[in-house]
């Protein structure tokens, strides 16, 4: 199991970044939303989802996590330098904590589910999550906790329930007034 932590100090691609971490708790939502602004870096990130290739991370792009607390999950909202977004990435994890120096991490349960502004939904890394249980790195009760909070991830995506696709957008504009980040997201 790996763990991943918000700030993306080992993040290699990235030459120059801003980088914010802020606590919330308000009625929607409650728990840390990070901000990654990248400013330089030594090539874009390029994915290809069915044939389908997205632009993931380039210069003005920003990326913002959702910590929600007691969760099994981040989520990772990917905006463009046109602050459009690009993808949405949830990460199911074991546990998230935040570090003495309030960065917020997670342990990564290979389980992943990307959400493409269209409403394509992607399951990803089954195999890699059995890798992981066959291989020990993980319990079979690790394993079935990442499934079933994947399947209920999916079903609130489904029901059209799943509160971050709304809350990633207005998150972004709070957090660039309050940041003063505006003039560089515009």
């Amino acid at each position: 199991m790996k763990r991943k932590f918000s700030d993306r100090a080992n993040w290699r691609r990235i030459l120059k970044k801003s980088y914010a971490c802020v606590p919330m708790n308000e009625a929607g939502f409650r728990g840390y939303v990070t901000l990654f602004r990248i400013h330089e870096l030594k090539e874009p990130l390029w994915r290809e989802y069915g044939g389908k290739r997205l632009c993931l991370a380039d210069k003005g792009y920003l990326w913002m996590q959702h910590y929600p607390k007691g969760e099994h999950f981040v989520v990772t909202t990917m905006f463009n330098d046109a602050g459009r977004v690009v993808q949405w990435y949830i990460d199911i994890c074991k546990t998230q904590g935040v570090t003495g120096q309030q960065v917020p991490w997670f342990d990564d349960l290979f389980l992943d589910i990307v959400v493409l502004p269209g409403g394509e939904t992607l399951l990803l890394d089954e195999d890699e999550l059995e890798e992981a249980l066959d291989e020990g790195q993980i319990t079979e009760r690790d394993a079935e906790m990442a499934e079933r909070t994947a399947r209920r991830v999916l079903e609130s995506i489904r029901k059209k329930r799943f509160p971050f696709f709304r809350l990633s957008e207005e998150h972004r504009r709070l957090l660039l007034r309050r940041l003063g980040w505006e003039a560089e997201c515009s």
